[in-house]
């Protein structure tokens, strides 16, 4: 196809679109945070003036600096001393600088909190499970009178199971730091990453340095929808209770599309870069691999979210990518997250071109229709961000039998401006626009 044909392609109009989710938002998110503390009992395990180790993660969870600060108001109010340190297995690149980096982008630093942070990659073994997985865990936080997570509860992007990301991953790899990590995903290619994250997280608890945890589930608005206490002693079977009532309540693409088009990826959207169970990908190379989710025939990638820190894990579960997407990729961080994870697929470049009308004109005769005018778009900012779209016209009908589904305005042209990238609004100021 030459470059002259790319520019004469049609293409269908596009509807605006909201996807109306129910709204699960927790209305006071501090006040809710202290009354779950209050109640479950951590207190009664410590003395005055014990250190209290607050471990939290790197994705990017609706209200956290509010939640992790309140945490911190409810342990100074128990006559304690909290600290905070970065639980994120490789995340930062894995340097003790990096993950106090990206804590500090999500509003969590010592100004903002009112207490240290301490970031190191310095472990201690904590002996090994069944299988001869060694567990460890963050010195400083070992050398504290307890330690208690802070963490979202939700779907894993890599695998299927009953405990999958939350407080128990974050024992096993977030604990562990960039030792753990590394040797946990080595193990867990051949176990299963939930078998390794159930015997390491157990591993853990024979510790006795775990508190508990505060769990956090989300909308799929992004809203954060339910805070819950979870005591040391039940919480691997509180866990598979919470995430089964996460996955009820989980955004999902609307219908099949032969064209996905992703304003942008990023560590901050998901662990993969971009929701594999959204998007129907998988980290290690396949297309459509999850039953009961809609076939998603094509991905385009316009570009990394700022929040990412160059980091593009992700990159490779897209078919084609924007010019702009490679170069914005820092390298170091990128190679060191995916090969640590042991998913070199996730971090292929796939092809790429210099302009989005270049990108979709080339992409579009692969989907298997030789009218062009029929192929099905749909264009949203992130995997993360499912409540407004930009759906192709010749998919009004399917539209118009989704009950969650709202055309908001009029159709429109798909706009290009003079270096061929698409113009006006993007998905998200469409979205806040109506």
């Amino acid at each position: 196809m030459s470059r002259e044909y790319a520019e004469e392609m049609s293409f269908p109009k596009l509807l605006p679109v909201r996807q109306n989710f129910p709204d699960r938002s927790v209305h006071d998110v501090a006040g809710d945070v202290k009354r779950q503390l209050g109640a479950s009992g951590f207190n009664s395990r410590l003395k005055p003036g014990a250190r209290v180790a607050l471990g939290v993660g790197s994705r990017g969870i609706a209200n956290i600096a509010t939640i992790v600060r309140s945490a911190v108001e409810y342990w100074k109010s128990q006559s304690c001393r909290p600290f905070i340190f970065p639980a994120m297995g490789s995340h930062g690149a894995a340097t003790a600088e990096g993950q106090a980096d990206v804590l500090a982008h999500y509003g969590i630093h010592e100004a903002a909190m009112g207490c240290p942070i301490i970031s190191a990659l310095e472990v201690v073994s904590l002996g090994k499970t069944a299988d001869g997985i060694e567990a460890f865990m963050d010195r400083n936080a070992f050398d504290s009178d307890g330690v208690m997570l802070i963490g979202r509860i939700k779907w894993h992007t890599d695998f299927a199971g009953k405990i999958e990301s939350g407080l128990f991953k974050m024992m096993a790899i977030g604990l562990g730091k960039f030792a753990g990590a590394q040797r946990y995903h080595t193990y867990a290619y051949k176990l299963g990453l939930e078998h390794v994250i159930r015997s390491v997280g157990r591993q853990v608890l024979k510790s006795g340095k775990i508190l508990g945890g505060l769990a956090i589930l989300e909308d799929a608005n992004h809203n954060t929808a339910q805070l819950t206490a979870v005591p040391v002693e039940d919480m691997e079977r509180k866990e598979e209770e919470l995430l089964a009532l996460a996955k009820t309540w989980m955004g999902r693409i609307p219908m099949p599309l032969d064209i996905l088009i992703l304003d942008e990826i990023g560590k901050n959207i998901s662990g993969a870069g971009m929701d594999t169970k959204v998007v129907n990908r998988s980290v290690y190379g396949d297309s459509n691999p999850w039953p009961g989710e809609p076939r998603i025939e094509r991905v385009f990638v316009r570009g990394l979210s700022d929040s990412s820190y160059g980091n593009g894990v992700g990159l490779g579960m897209a078919d084609i990518v924007h010019d702009r997407l490679l170069e914005a990729i820092d390298w170091h961080p990128t190679q060191i997250n995916s090969l640590t994870a042991s998913t070199p697929a996730a971090i292929r470049t796939p092809i790429h071109f210099p302009s989005d009308r270049e990108c979709l004109a080339r992409i579009a005769p692969t989907v298997g229709k030789l009218d062009l005018l029929e192929v099905t778009y749909g264009w949203i900012r992130n995997s993360l961000e499912l409540g407004f779209w930009k759906l192709s016209e010749n998919l009004r009908g399917e539209i118009n039998k989704n009950p969650l589904l709202e055309i908001v305005g009029p159709a429109e042209e798909i706009d290009f401006d003079a270096a061929g990238n698409l113009a006006g609004l993007t998905v998200g100021e469409k979205a806040l626009a109506h």
